[in-house]
């Protein structure tokens, strides 16, 4: 397994903000690190990346314990942290020839090349940071993050400030990238994380809540399942079904409503062909990651 952790916890004071979160990642895998704002995902990052020392529980990258090797385990890791810290004074490529000398990169003039031309630097390289757009600023975090080659990609936010055609090319990147690399990927935008990640964990007040592929997440119970369906000349009133709500929505449609009924298009279906209603138009609501992420979270 590129990352290991095992019941990590981090407390600051009486505030348990990780309560003992346990996963595994292996190598090639893009995971989706979810959860609202004071969950504790930013910290249980820090504590993967040796920023924050965990109050207990262990960590292994690349199967190197951080506890007792924490920089053998850094060299492992590339971070872009959602405050993405840079030198606004340097030029962009004084900065990447920077940090390639403080991991000791050999041929630092070859490799700088390289993250410009990945990450779209290019027109920008001899600018100062201080002058580049926040989308901009985000692909240089980008660069420095994956200067050292590493196994493991921690990115928090890496798409904050993107317009739609960087927002493309950067999505396109960390999708490659997982292919070869263990990825981190931690997002608000829910679009991002369907479009990029294999796999979703869910955390909620420090604790996981899900943990599974992106599409079995999506595709889980919900708390309540929706029909959308338009019937010839009939109304809401027409329909007297137990345990099911049927209610008047938009443009001649209505809403069936039930509580964990999966085959509540069928019912529906079927109550209809009973009575010889006319059925125009039925479509069972899909569960988004959203839904799935409100449930879990509130």
């Amino acid at each position: 397994m590129s990352i290991r952790v095992e019941q990590l916890t981090k407390e600051y004071g009486a505030q348990r903000a990780v309560d003992g979160v346990s996963f595994e990642i292996p190598k090639g895998q893009v995971l989706g690190f979810l959860g609202p704002n004071g969950a504790g995902k930013s910290t249980t990052m820090k504590m993967i990346t040796g920023f924050v020392e965990p109050s207990a529980g262990q960590i292994e990258v690349c199967g190197i314990k951080t506890a007792e090797n924490p920089m053998a385990a850094k060299a492992k890791i590339g971070y872009l942290p959602e405050s993405n810290p840079l030198y606004y004074d340097m030029f962009v490529k004084e900065y990447l020839h920077f940090v390639a000398r403080i991991y000791g990169l050999k041929s630092i003039k070859t490799r700088v090349k390289e993250m410009v031309e990945l990450t779209g630097l290019t027109r920008e390289q001899h600018k100062k940071i201080g002058q580049l757009s926040k989308g901009y600023k985000q692909r240089v975090g980008l660069a420095q993050a994956m200067i050292h080659d590493p196994e493991v990609l921690i990115l928090d936010e890496p798409t904050s400030g993107l317009d739609p055609n960087q927002l493309e090319d950067i999505r396109s990147l960390i999708v490659d990238l997982g292919k070869e690399k263990t990825v981190i990927l931690s997002t608000h935008i829910m679009q991002e994380v369907e479009a990029m990640c294999e796999r979703v964990i869910i955390l909620n007040k420090g604790k996981i809540v899900a943990d599974n592929k992106t599409g079995s997440l999506k595709s889980s119970p919900k708390k309540r399942d929706v029909v959308w369906f338009k019937v010839k000349d009939k109304q809401a009133k027409d329909f007297n079904l137990e345990h099911i709500r049927v209610t008047t929505g938009e443009a001649g449609f209505l809403i069936a409503e039930a509580s964990n009924r999966s085959d509540l298009a069928e019912e529906i279906y079927r109550y209809c062909v009973e009575r010889g209603y006319v059925l125009q138009h039925l479509a069972q609501e899909q569960s988004s990651l959203e839904d799935v992420f409100k449930n879990l979270t509130k």
